[in-house]
């Protein structure tokens, strides 16, 4: 009887909160990778589950936001394009932008979205954004071969076709993605953070990811902000990684080396702040979600 209680005993195992708020259980990220996939799976069938177009949404949202641009603000408001067709011109930066968009938006409730899931089972909590990230990659490729169309089109059967000049910078946009993935990743564990406490910003994220917009050149080129004042719109690290989709594909916008460092830097330190602050939440948001 007393060698099955200390056979019991030694196979006991105990869960607890870490200690370290910068402790990152990359054993357990591995060792749930078939959660990472089936919440991947999760994220994408279930936005459009029981829609009629389904995965074509993904291309049409973008399409009708580029259409209403390039109306407003490009035959009514006259806003320069640097000479690129406007509608690729706003497809550029919401290729670039709506990733960044539905990343931050899905992160941001977190918790709060999740609550039943982390109140009755184990499983390292970084596990949740990794998915939505992840799973937003899809829309991005697939919005991505929509804009590619478009590009293809204006460049080579259009007049316009001479402006538009693509570049080897292109290489580097896939550097700029994992950079706009864990930028993303960071900020929306910050808000999932004060979400969790603070139900009231989950009204605002909208408004505010709206307004974020507008202050990054999607619908207007960098040229119109006074040269002066650039490095200040240059501390928004959506700014770099929107001004490099244009150089790429089109030829036109500013990059600069130190303008793209800056970049990189705010989000090493967005991301790693966010993991203090979201590691600091996970122990004690099931008592106030």
């Amino acid at each position: 009887m007393s060698d099955k209680k200390t056979e019991q005993e030694n196979f006991e195992i105990i869960i607890k909160p870490n200690k370290s708020w910068f402790y990152i259980d990359w054993q357990g990220l591995l060792h749930y990778n078939d959660l990472l996939f089936l919440l991947v799976k999760r994220d994408f069938v279930a936005k459009y589950k029981q829609t009629i177009l389904g995965p074509l949404w993904f291309i049409i949202q973008p399409l009708m936001m580029t259409l209403v641009f390039t109306i407003i603000f490009g035959n009514i408001a006259k806003l320069p394009t640097d000479g690129v067709p406007p509608m690729i011109f706003y497809l550029c930066g919401l290729l670039a932008w709506t990733y960044f968009a539905n990343c931050l938006i899905a992160t941001s409730t977190l918790f709060v979205d999740n609550a039943a899931l982390f109140g009755k089972v184990y499983f390292p909590r970084l596990v949740v954004p990794l998915s939505i990230v992840i799973s937003n990659l899809f829309a991005f490729a697939i919005q991505l071969a929509t804009f590619l169309a478009f590009f293809v089109y204006f460049k080579y059967f259009t007049e316009a076709g001479a402006v538009i000049q693509p570049n080897l910078f292109i290489l580097v946009l896939p550097l700029l993605l994992i950079q706009t993935a864990l930028f993303a990743l960071g900020f929306g564990l910050w808000l999932s953070a004060l979400t969790a406490k603070y139900r009231d910003l989950t009204f605002v994220m909208g408004f505010l990811i709206q307004i974020w917009m507008y202050a990054t050149p999607i619908i207007y080129p960098i040229s119109m902000i006074p040269e002066k004042w650039q490095y200040v719109a240059f501390l928004n690290p959506m700014v770099s990684v929107v001004e490099s989709y244009k150089y790429a594909f089109f030829g036109t916008g500013v990059v600069e080396l130190n303008y793209l460092l800056l970049s990189a830097a705010v989000t090493v330190i967005v991301l790693l702040t966010g993991i203090l602050v979201f590691n600091r939440t996970e122990r004690t948001f099931i008592d106030t979600v």
